[in-house]
């Protein structure tokens, strides 16, 4: 066993994408489920998604999900990546995860991230417009005093306030210098940015201030992660959301998961085709040796304390074969 992986904490964020043919409930149970089987196999925390109004992803209401799937485990931390706080007041978010924490006490996460909508609709129907870091960096602020209790207004969040639940920022752009300001741990998601990745991480730890959340930087890179017997399966793994991605930067919006041998016949347009050749490319996929090489480089090159899996496709039986594959390199 590499010494580098099996002491780096391995989680997972399912983004409870939808598939073909199968209704949207079907891919959240499918999100419970693979809970279950993440705990069973030692992963350190199972998070869930925030998106709005995007055909391919039920997952539109994190903190629902992520009671549904504390509730269904029994000891691996629950949390969200994110919850998008420009769509919510502080004081709702708080609110909403005291009551996660104190359900189910030291096992919530609260990731946040500052995604206003998929689309112009989108964002008219949240009420929200693009917000700046400023904004992001005040609403954390505000969010984190409530469970403080520190906020001017003399209300009181209930059950939140004198609770601790571990705040992360998702950084992406000024994120990081966000997370490094505020004392707060990072997770950091550009696996197929190498380079501008490791600007980022560079940039959050030299601006870090310690914090009654964390006392130094902490930092989570998060990304695709496909294992498989033979490096062409592992490729096939990455198909689904490879074309997907594709048709959205094409089309406007995000569908559901195809089969992958419905990819690999389909006739694509050449813009539709560099989208879907280019979403293939920066992930970690392979066999098990092969993902073992490549994780320990990364993680020589970021000195990362956490790998966040964000790995997505169609054939579901698959997907959990990848997770167990993935697991025997740091279980």
């Amino acid at each position: 066993m590499n010494a580098l992986i099996s002491r780096t904490r391995f989680s997972v964020l399912d983004r409870s994408r939808t598939r073909e043919g199968h209704p949207a409930g079907e891919a959240l149970r499918d999100t419970v489920r693979l809970a279950r089987e993440a705990e069973r196999l030692g992963y350190h925390r199972f998070w869930v998604s925030e998106h709005h109004g995007v055909p391919g992803v039920a997952g539109s209401a994190p903190t629902v999900l992520a009671a549904a799937v504390a509730g269904a485990t029994e000891r691996i931390r629950v949390g969200t990546g994110g919850v998008m706080l420009p769509n919510h007041q502080p004081l709702i978010v708080a609110e909403q995860f005291g009551v996660l924490e104190s359900l189910f006490p030291g096992r919530i996460d609260m990731g946040l991230g500052r995604s206003v909508g998929f689309t112009d609709g989108v964002r008219r129907a949240l009420g929200r417009d693009k917000n700046d870091a400023e904004d992001f960096a005040a609403r954390i602020g505000e969010l984190l005093g409530w469970f403080g209790g520190t906020s001017p207004t003399g209300v009181h969040a209930r059950p939140a306030e004198g609770l601790s639940v571990p705040p992360f920022v998702l950084a992406m752009g000024e994120g990081a210098l966000i997370a490094a300001r505020l004392g707060l741990p990072m997770v950091i998601g550009d696996l197929r940015g190498r380079e501008r990745m490791r600007r980022g991480i560079d940039a959050y730890r030299e601006a870090f201030r310690p914090s009654p959340w964390a006392s130094e930087p902490y930092v989570v890179i998060s990304g695709t992660i496909a294992v498989a017997g033979t490096p062409a399966d592992a490729r096939r793994l990455l198909l689904p959301e490879a074309w997907s991605m594709a048709y959205s930067r094409t089309h406007g919006t995000f569908p559901p998961l195809p089969p992958a041998e419905t990819v690999e016949t389909r006739a694509m347009t050449a813009k539709e085709r560099g989208f879907y050749e280019s979403g293939l490319t920066g992930h970690i996929a392979g066999t098990e040796g092969q993902v073992a090489a490549e994780l320990e480089t990364l993680l020589k090159e970021t000195d990362a304390q956490e790998v966040l899996i964000t790995t997505s496709t169609y054939d579901r039986a698959a997907l959990l074969d990848s997770y167990r594959r993935l697991a025997t390199l740091f279980a």
